[in-house]
């Protein structure tokens, strides 16, 4: 195996060892940098014109993306959760759009939202989220 070989399933078995211990608000961070992450390598390969890159980096930004919309309580969030549903299922279109006509306009749209709602998640005090862990803690 090869030494980038190695750092990648080095890499694979670090993100799982973080996910077997982390908390849901962890995860979900995790979940958004890794969308993040995937939509600039697929705009970085549409630019390139590697079709093969773009497919992968892109079809997993969306399996993300659809991760994060299904992990939303829409019994529990009201209006503002409904509204994140729709932004999440918009973005999974707009990766559509940079997918069949190989621009990335789409994604710098989607790229801008998801930085803007992680944003929002990230300035979340570190006291309301171990106030949130501990009732799920206490419902479960």
């Amino acid at each position: 195996m090869s030494i980038q070989g190695k750092l990648k399933a080095y890499g694979k078995e670090n993100m799982k060892s973080q996910l077997a211990v982390a908390d849901p608000y962890t995860i979900i961070t995790m979940l958004m940098q890794g969308a993040l992450d995937r939509l600039a390598r697929g705009k970085g390969c549409i630019e390139r014109k590697d079709l093969q890159g773009k497919s992968k980096n892109l079809s997993d930004a969306s399996a993300i993306i659809t991760s994060l919309n299904e992990s939303l309580d829409f019994s529990k969030g009201g209006e503002v959760i409904s509204n994140l549903g729709g932004l999440y299922n918009y973005m999974l279109t707009r990766i559509g759009d940079a997918t069949i006509d190989n621009i990335v306009e789409p994604l710098d749209e989607v790229i801008r939202l998801l930085l803007e709602i992680k944003s929002g998640w990230d300035s979340i005090p570190q006291a309301e989220v171990d106030k949130a862990l501990e009732l799920q803690a206490k419902a479960s």
